[in-house]
């Protein structure tokens, strides 16, 4: 019998499985810009080895290196990271421990990409051995004290919408593979000033860094290790935070709350929210920002037409599942500049 190196169960049995569990989870990440010659071979072996120690989560491998965002049992993080130091793929990778845990994966799903961060850029386009600078908490916070500095969010406008750093520019684009033009152009003129840059964990800004300075500027860090090690930093060492609100993680928590400030709104009432949902209608699935009282008068759904649909008996659906798909991707195409977001996976 062929061996099994993917998931084969449904949604319902995993939660269930998860929830049967008798251990603690933790929520971690790491990633490594690193030459793989055989990324399959690595994705299969990784299968394998990381299913025995009950790890979950969404692994990206490339010939370009490993992004990897899983939940541990706690029992076996010892044993994870010894796994670590026996392969050279992952040497020297940093361990990022979650601000919140939380039920963040179900599953565990290894995939190849042709690159581990999805910008689309030609490799003319960046040199992975001249990156930007990069700067501890301590050290990020006193350069974001010079008025001469520009701090950059290299992440997409939904999840820069529910927290960031004050003062940051913040692209308005809602695909990895439009934030570097958009970066660049919003830079034009700064080529020979202080950039300061910041993403989730510090994977996005390795190649956003490298690719400022291939562009010829001149002055480019980086915050070391993201948000995520920023907000830890922050705890620990009781640093003051220079983010505002909540940081937006691609998982089943969808954010982790930073600071006690709300800095966006609900996208269906307006009121003061940064709880981001799914739409309930599977048809649909959009993520957006819902509070609580829009969440019981929409049935969880994105607007009136999905929760309308919701309603509807199986045999009703079936009818019409064709004309609810027209209509909403002419809804969702004819948005100028829209409010809700889909996941990019």
């Amino acid at each position: 019998m062929a061996e099994q190196l993917y998931n084969k169960k449904n949604k319902d049995d995993l939660i269930k499985d998860l929830h049967s569990e008798d251990f603690s989870r933790l929520t971690l990440s790491f990633y490594q810009y690193v030459e793989i010659k055989d990324p399959a071979s690595l994705r299969d072996q990784m299968y394998r080895d990381l299913l025995v120690m009950k790890i979950l989560g969404r692994i990206y491998v490339s010939t370009e290196g490993i992004n990897a965002q899983i939940s541990v049992p706690e029992h076996h993080k010892k044993d994870l990271l010894d796994y670590m130091n026996s392969r050279d793929e992952f040497s020297g990778a940093y361990m990022k421990e979650a601000v919140e845990d939380g039920e963040s994966f179900y599953k565990l799903k290894i995939k190849i990409k042709d690159e581990i961060v999805a910008y689309g850029l030609d490799q003319s386009e960046y040199d992975m051995k001249k990156v930007g600078k990069h700067l501890s908490p301590e050290e990020f916070n006193k350069a974001l004290e010079d008025p001469n500095c520009t701090v950059v969010d290299i992440r997409n406008h939904y999840e820069s919408e529910v927290g960031h750093f004050k003062n940051a520019i913040l692209p308005d684009v809602d695909r990895s593979q439009e934030i570097l033009p958009e970066v660049k152009k919003a830079l034009e003129g700064k080529e020979n000033t202080k950039i300061l840059l910041y993403c989730t964990g510090g994977i996005r800004c390795e190649k956003a860094s490298s690719y400022l300075i291939k562009n010829d500027f001149t002055d480019v860090s980086q915050l070391d290790g993201g948000i995520i090690k920023y907000a830890n930093q922050v705890k620990k060492k009781k640093i003051k935070s220079k983010y505002i609100g909540k940081n937006f993680v691609f998982d089943n928590r969808l954010g982790e709350r930073i600071t006690p400030d709300i800095i966006s709104n609900c996208h269906q009432c307006n009121k003061k929210n940064d709880s981001h949902t799914n739409c309930a209608n599977d048809l649909c699935h959009l993520l957006f920002i819902q509070c609580d009282d829009c969440k019981l008068d929409y049935n969880g759904c994105c607007s009136k037409e999905c929760s309308d649909y919701l309603l509807l008996t199986d045999d009703e659906k079936i009818n019409q599942k064709e004309d609810f798909l027209r209509y909403n991707e002419k809804r969702l195409k004819g948005r100028v500049k829209p409010k809700l977001y889909e996941i990019i996976n």
